[in-house]
């Protein structure tokens, strides 16, 4: 749209500021994301989310909404802004957090309209140590009065769409083959059981299962195991997989739509998917003859991930497209976790999810894993075929996943031939190189720091030396020195260094960690870490603040 367009769009859509909306300029994001306490992006994300959550629109005049559009966005994008926000403000959600991007097409200006989700029950958003409001046209520190209705608010406020009983329905509406494959998937999920299966009836079997709750029939039920025609009984919700064939123009070629029961609907998707042979580049024995395009898994882990993280509200339906060399698999929906990074890093079930009650019952008919470690696993089926890995776009309210069937960049295929103990986190970071991915400051520090790239911003390669196998104690000194461990690691030393030596001023806590803490983060980022650590301690109920910065445990 023009700028006149987008003013008007703006004015019709963001026409006031108030708790739920400001405008701002924004101009340079160097320092605009996270600078000044009260006065940055971090602070106005928090204050948004401490009332109903609403908007942030940045690249536009306070006052008077005219667009001046956003001139520096340092290595921030659309894209990855979500993940950095949660990652500097506590207890933001990442459900409904995303980045309207617009562009002008006439004058080339950049606005951006940051969607900010309310908090989450008894979790005021913090920014720089301390939770924000908006009074009048300013921010302040969170009033006691606002803390204290948002501390007691009731957990009960979280509402399961998957959950939510049908009227009108009942197990004749249900598919009697998707029933018995139910059954059979739940016998393999639990053996020990197999004989009890056998006795029960199909409601008993479809409580046990946690498919129906008392008998009574589901929109996870409708999902899974309703007959065709009992579709209608969510709307204007679908239940539906649309599998579409491009060729090499991406002209579409065929196509064809299963609904539900989902349940039976997957295998029928994955036998329309072409696994053909991929063959290598001989390399002496460096690479295997040929291989299949794709990982079994790595389909059906994609398609299951769809279904049980689709956000069914908004009417849509999932998408597996297949190109020559890639699936492309959407659903819609924010992704949860916030960054596929943070995913791959902690290997460990999710939190929060958006259709609880329908990942369970998903996760008991053999069709998902809650324990976690899915996405971790489509990554590590690519590594071991040395293709691509799995590149995920979490714009535009959607999650969009691309796997790619073939050897993308020599240069990264040899490094993961040559160096089977890479990290995975390092592959992650090369194979944004190999894609001419823009790169964050921390990851171009690390990667450089350990000789993985060389060459100058913003044009990377793969560093020639890598090619060549790296002993495995080298690789962890150096993962270890420039990424340090997870969080509970450092949480345990506070606690133990408090066991030790009792109450403790701030100042002793931070020149203790300081040294442990890992080397690719700034002196203001290692600050802002522990600051972080000690208030998840407090909320834990581990340790508490005596005044004046100093730290006990409880």
């Amino acid at each position: 749209m023009t700028e006149k367009e987008l003013h008007a769009y703006l004015q019709l859509h963001y026409p006031r500021e108030n708790e739920r909306c400001e405008w701002k300029a924004f101009s340079n994001l160097t320092h605009d994301v996270s600078g000044h306490k009260g006065e940055d992006v971090i602070s106005y994300v928090s204050a948004i989310a401490n009332m109903q959550g609403g908007q942030l629109v940045i690249g536009v005049e306070d006052n008077t909404l005219n667009i001046m559009g956003i001139r520096n966005f340092h290595d921030y994008t659309p894209e990855n802004l979500p993940a950095r926000l949660a990652g500097n403000c506590t207890h933001l959600i990442t459900e409904g957090l995303y980045v309207e991007n617009i562009t002008t097409t006439d004058t080339n200006k950049t606005v951006w309209i940051i969607h900010i989700p309310k908090h989450a029950p008894r979790k005021p958003v913090i920014a720089h140590k301390q939770p924000w409001q908006r009074l009048g046209d300013n921010l302040a520190k969170l009033t006691q009065e606002r803390e204290a209705a948002i501390l007691s608010e009731p957990l009960s406020n979280i509402e399961d769409w998957s959950a939510a009983i049908v009227p009108d329905v009942a197990i004749n509406d249900l598919d009697t083959a998707a029933i018995a494959k139910a059954r059979e998937n739940y016998k393999n999920k639990f053996p020990g059981q197999a004989k009890d299966v056998d006795q029960w009836d199909d409601i008993t079997f479809l409580n046990k299962a946690k498919v129906t709750i008392k008998g009574k029939i589901t929109r996870t039920a409708i999902i899974l195991l309703g007959k065709p025609e009992s579709e209608h009984f969510i709307s204007p919700a679908e239940a539906k997989i649309r599998w579409l064939l491009k060729d090499a123009k991406e002209n579409d070629k065929d196509y064809h739509i299963e609904s539900c029961p989902l349940l039976l609907a997957v295998d029928k998707i994955y036998a329309k998917i072409r696994n053909l042979k991929y063959r290598y580049i001989k390399e002496g024995t460096l690479f295997p003859d040929e291989v299949d395009q794709y990982e079994p898994f790595v389909i059906r882990e994609a398609i299951n991930n769809c279904i049980a993280h689709q956000d069914y509200t908004k009417g849509g339906r999932i998408n597996v497209v297949e190109m020559e060399d890639q699936l492309i698999f959407t659903n819609l929906g924010s992704f949860i976790p916030g960054s596929v990074e943070k995913v791959v890093k902690e290997d460990a079930p999710e939190e929060h999810y958006r259709n609880r009650f329908l990942a369970t019952a998903m996760f008991n008919l053999k069709m998902v894993d809650t324990a976690g470690g899915g996405i971790r696993k489509m990554f590590h089926y690519q590594r071991e075929r040395f293709f691509p890995m799995p590149e995920y776009d979490l714009s535009q309210e959607r999650v969009k996943v691309t796997v790619i069937g073939k050897v993308f960049d020599m240069d990264f295929a040899r490094v993961l031939a040559r160096n089977p103990r890479l990290f995975l986190e390092q592959i992650v970071m090369l194979d944004k190189v190999q894609k001419r991915k823009p790169l964050s400051d921390e990851e171009i520090k690390y990667l450089k720091g350990v000789g993985l790239i060389e060459g100058r911003k913003p044009n990377y390669v793969i560093s020639a030396k890598i090619t060549a196998s790296l002993s495995n104690d080298e690789l962890k000194a150096h993962y270890i020195k420039q990424r340090g461990l997870d969080d509970e690691h450092y949480k345990n030393l506070i606690v133990e260094y408090l066991k030790r030596f009792g109450e403790s001023p701030r100042k002793n806590i931070e020149k203790f960690l300081r040294d442990k803490l890992p080397d690719i983060l700034t002196e203001s980022q290692k600050k802002n870490k522990i600051t972080n650590l000690l208030s998840a301690l407090r909320i834990k109920g581990a340790i508490r603040n005596n005044g004046y910065s100093k730290w006990t445990l409880v």
